[in-house]
């Protein structure tokens, strides 16, 4: 009788310790799951691209608040002519009713001419938030004297005969070798840490009441994009070669953690075009700023590719921040619409009708046969 007791007792204090093991186990995991959930908010999941995840509340400005307490360090950036001034009475107008009014970020106009008085009364009287009006500096801007002109008016000719979209232009290289390597020079943006580029004649379709420059900040993103597509081959035949060279002299420069995937189908052997369209970017200076990318335009530069092909400043920005910052820095603003002809991101579902966007959902870029979000969100959801 007595050994049947003791047996019964063991047999007890097994149950009851394999119960406090097993309770320990399950709080301590618990624990790790939630620690995982926040790390995954804020970097993407191992299932999903960050994107997928909605932003915080805690976020979104309330109502009854006039201009949030908290901003970051940023501005607008908007490069036009006085020529521009009903496009950009537009774009801003809309960025106004849609987002600055309740924000108050500061804007920068940059012109290789001076803005004349017409310009600035009409701009100014659109907003509240400061207005500044800079003119670039002329060996920012113009074609540099080292170029061969021989070499480059030919190149243009060929690519205007053969069709391609600004092949002529020297304007238009000029501002694309600016927009690559100088814009974020310039001394009125020296303050600022933070950028969200504009251009005349751009559409934003829903409201926004969160700050994205925030996300930018506290999420410790580099680059952000609503669209991304493929890049006009003619306009960049060499191109690759060059990055090739530069990286494979640079090694120590790229990132840890890179998103070459996003531009490359082979590790970096070739080039699969893909770009985010630069017309919109929320970035973050300090990445233009740096050392690597600093050395990578430069080395870019003196290949000539500017004038000597037609090199655009979105392949040229696009290759920077998918070597030289982590895939996790790079951000897709899913729920900001947006259009820049032809193209346009029209936030899905519950994102269109939280920001009373205007767009028609059906009429969205993202996963046509031209986008690369798909290779975007491949760098998330890929084994």
């Amino acid at each position: 009788m007595m050994t049947q007791m003791r047996y019964a007792l063991l047999v007890l204090a097994i149950i009851i310790s394999l119960h406090y093991i097993l309770s320990f186990s399950n709080e301590d995991y618990g624990r790790v799951t939630s620690l995982s959930h926040i790390k995954e908010h804020i970097s993407g999941s191992k299932n999903q691209p960050p994107y997928k995840e909605p932003i915080p509340d805690e976020y979104y400005v309330k109502t009854n608040v006039t201009v949030p307490q908290r901003k970051a360090n940023a501005a607008f950036v908007m490069l036009a002519r006085n020529t521009d001034l009903n496009g950009v009475v537009s774009s801003m107008k809309q960025m106004e009713d849609r987002f600055n009014k309740k924000f108050q970020y500061p804007y920068v106009f940059l012109n290789e001419q001076p803005f004349d008085e017409a310009f600035k009364k009409r701009v100014s009287e659109l907003t509240d938030a400061p207005v500044q009006f800079g003119l670039i500096p002329n060996d920012h801007w113009n074609q540099p004297a080292w170029i061969d002109e021989t070499k480059a008016s030919a190149a243009r000719e060929t690519m205007a005969k053969n069709g391609v979209i600004y092949g002529g232009s020297l304007p238009y290289r000029n501002m694309c070798r600016f927009n690559s390597g100088f814009f974020y020079r310039h001394e009125l943006l020296k303050p600022f840490k933070y950028y969200w580029r504009v251009e005349p004649d751009v559409k934003f379709f829903c409201d926004l009441d969160y700050d994205p420059f925030l996300i930018m900040q506290d999420q410790n993103k580099t680059y952000g994009f609503t669209l991304s597509l493929y890049e006009y081959e003619a306009t960049i035949p060499t191109l690759w070669n060059a990055v090739k060279e530069f990286k494979n002299s640079n090694p120590g420069l790229l990132s840890e953690d890179n998103a070459m995937a996003f531009i490359s189908d082979d590790g970096g052997e070739t080039y699969n075009r893909c770009h985010f369209w630069s017309n919109f970017e929320i970035a973050d200076l300090d990445l233009w700023r740096s050392e690597a990318y600093g050395k990578f335009f430069d080395f870019l530069d003196e290949k000539g590719g500017f004038y000597y092909e037609r090199w655009g400043d979105a392949p040229v920005h696009s290759i920077g921040a998918a070597l030289f910052a982590k895939k996790e820095q790079i951000h897709f603003f899913n729920d900001i619409g947006y259009r820049h002809e032809p193209f346009q991101h029209c936030p899905q579902g519950p994102s269109h009708s939280k920001g009373k966007c205007w767009c028609d959902e059906s009429q969205n870029f993202d996963y046509e046969w031209y986008s690369c979000l798909k290779r975007y969100d491949a760098l998330f959801t890929s084994k």
